[in-house]
């Protein structure tokens, strides 16, 4: 019995020990191969960044900058800090603490900002076969020396041609002339998703390449120069940081379609630097080109303009003007006296759909096409009056004299403010009262204008969500479709009454004046 005990034992350790050695030698399944297609796709891309790499790093440079005076430049926007270096000479505490002033205690400004020394560091690329290179404005500004390195590391002075600080554009020369424009592409024609490649010297990094896709185009409201300024930058992840400032951003053909400016930086408790958040903005070419082009030529940039004062039209604004809420355009506010506008016959209340046969889509955008437009030279704009479409020829002036004209005009119209009488009650939030001669004569504004004065506007409402304000006049109605002037208290009183929401024309003491929708307070 015994035996046979140890027999089954035996037995049944050794029918495990042969399971399990079944179970290792199991055959294993066979490694996927890795598709032709696939790898021949990837060693493609893979070659077409190579080669793009390879024509365009000839015609980069580093931009070496000695400042003149132990100046800050502080960014134009929370969060946005332009790349090259323009903060050096400020003491790094001291410069701290004013960025969070002004931006709040989580702002961070670039590890380069705090750099010692008087000197900074930026990019550019050769943009003719005379010397000249294309940058940015903050990479020269203030500078009392300024040398460029090229790829094989010769070293040469270069002078400033021009600048213009309002589109952070600018132009140097050197007498070197050796080395390959870049050929310049069409930033117009960029398509969000596109691949691009950003060359420049990061943080002092000579030659670095990246890549990445245009993230988006036409970003006009960041007011990064200030709020004069003209812009509409092309949006990317390419990396790019601090002392990218004015290197070329390139299609994958090599051609540049864009000058990197600006990143966007969240920085956080979470990290130590103020680098690359994946949004960086780059000036597109087809401004900068034409930029440069007046700045070789003149050593400044004339601008045009026509004398309007504009915001967008809106949906709920194209239906007061009796237009599909689809239509785009800007809505003139003000004509200024004596403008190409008032010229061309342009009213208050216009609606401006086209100019030289490109379509407005934004006040940002309509500035920018008229500014790069010639002087004296004319040009077909349509619009929208009573619902209709129509067109006239302007003629564009410079807009250094549209703008002293237009600052004459409300200079002469300023004055100390009345007090108006409170009169009347309105349900949309407000009071008004008749304009009177004396208000007339003491606000400065001509005998012909019409209209009601705002004596008060209710805490909360609609009137004061549209940004209404205290001795402001109300002198036009958009009714039935077109616009209409405001002749009196009653009148005033009959149009709201009747209506849930109304599209007024707002205007300020100093003849600036405005749409605005109003809604009527629920009950």
């Amino acid at each position: 019995m015994k035996r046979n005990a140890v027999a089954w034992a035996a037995l049944i350790v050794s029918t495990a020990a042969l399971v399990s050695s079944r179970g290792l030698t199991r055959p294993m399944p066979a490694a996927p191969s890795l598709p032709a297609e696939g790898q021949k796709e990837a060693h493609a891309l893979s070659n077409a960044f190579v080669a793009v790499a390879e024509f365009v790093k000839p015609s980069v440079v580093q931009i070496s900058v000695e400042q003149k005076s132990r100046t800050a430049r502080i960014p134009g926007g929370r969060g946005l800090v332009p790349f090259g270096q323009g903060n050096r000479n400020l003491d790094p505490k001291d410069f701290e603490e004013m960025l969070k002033k002004f931006f709040g205690p989580d702002v961070r400004p670039e590890k380069e900002q705090f750099s010692p020394g008087r000197h900074g560091l930026g990019s550019g690329f050769v943009y003719d076969d005379h010397g000249h290179i294309l940058t940015n404005n903050h990479v020269v500004e203030g500078a009392s020396k300024i040398t460029v390195t090229f790829h094989d590391g010769v070293e040469a002075s270069a002078t400033v041609v021009g600048t213009d600080p309002q589109s952070d554009v600018a132009v140097i020369k050197v007498d070197n002339t050796n080395y390959r424009p870049l050929p310049r592409g069409s930033s117009g024609k960029l398509k969000v998703g596109e691949l691009v490649m950003a060359v420049g010297s990061p943080f002092g990094l000579s030659q670095s390449v990246t890549t990445g896709i245009i993230s988006a185009t036409e970003r006009t409201d960041l007011r990064i120069n200030g709020n004069d300024a003209y812009e509409s930058f092309l949006q990317t992840d390419a990396a790019i940081n601090p002392g990218n400032s004015g290197g070329p951003l390139v299609d994958m053909s090599g051609r540049v379609v864009g000058i990197n400016s600006v990143i966007m930086t969240g920085a956080n408790q979470s990290t130590d630097s103020g680098g690359n958040d994946g949004v960086g903005f780059a000036i597109p070419i087809d401004l900068a080109d034409d930029l440069a082009d007046k700045l070789i030529k003149d050593g400044k940039v004339r601008r045009a303009g026509i004398g309007v004062l504009m915001q967008p039209l809106t949906p709920v604004l194209a239906k007061q003007f009796g237009l599909d809420p689809q239509v785009k355009g800007v809505v003139i506010g003000q004509v200024v006296p004596g403008s190409p506008a008032e010229k061309a016959g342009l009213k208050t209340g216009d609606v401006i759909n086209s100019f030289n046969e490109n379509p407005v889509g934004s006040p940002s955008s309509f500035r920018l096409n008229v500014a790069a437009s010639d002087i004296g030279k004319s040009y077909e704009l349509t619009y929208y009056r009573d619902g209709v479409k129509k067109s006239t020829k302007i003629t564009p002036g410079d807009f250094e004299q549209v703008v002293q004209t237009e600052k004459k005009d409300s200079s002469e119209s300023q004055s100390s403010k009345p007090e108006p009488t409170k009169t009347v009650i309105s349900d949309f939030g407000l009071e008004v009262q008749e304009l009177t001669p004396d208000m007339v004569k003491a606000m400065g504004i001509t005998k012909e204008v019409k209209g009601v004065v705002v004596s008060s506007v209710k805490e909360g409402s609609p009137a004061e969500a549209a940004g209404i304000e205290k001795g402001n006049l109300i002198t036009q109605v958009i009714r039935d479709r077109k616009l209409q002037p405001v002749k009196s208290v009653q009148e005033f009183q009959d149009i709201t009454g009747k209506a849930d929401e109304v599209a007024v024309y707002v205007q300020a003491i100093d003849g600036r004046g405005h749409f605005v929708t109003l809604s009527k307070v629920s009950k």
